[in-house]
């Protein structure tokens, strides 16, 4: 049953070519929405929470401040709707999940800039 899975997903899901990012990096993603026949670009900026999962599987969690409300979105790596990545800080963290890093607010909410 495995092989079949790891079969399929080979096969027919296509594989993005995304920058290297993790946990503490602050990037924009640029994805397509389709509404009836026609499409636009919307871009969501936000500071990369965790990835999570292997191959063709595997997400990363974004989250951002709108206001005073934090917003998270949870994007596929291999989404066929994203049209690209922009890396633009790269953060310092000690862990692979900051999820700590909702409860933080004001000055403790910064995350120190890391090598690119």
């Amino acid at each position: 049953m495995q092989s079949i899975i790891k079969f399929v997903q080979d096969e027919f899901v296509t594989k993005n070519d995304l920058p290297k990012f993790g946990a503490g990096d602050t990037i924009t993603v640029y994805y397509e929405i389709k509404e009836g026949d026609k499409s636009r670009t919307q871009f969501f900026k936000g500071v990369v929470i965790q990835r999570k999962g292997t191959g063709t599987s595997e997400t990363f969690t974004i989250r951002k401040m709108s206001g005073t409300v934090g917003v998270e979105r949870i994007f596929p790596v291999n989404l066929p709707a994203i049209q690209k990545i922009e890396i633009n800080k790269s953060g310092k963290v000690r862990r692979a999940r900051i999820t700590y890093f909702r409860d933080l607010t004001g000055k403790k909410a910064k995350i120190k800039e890391g090598k690119q």
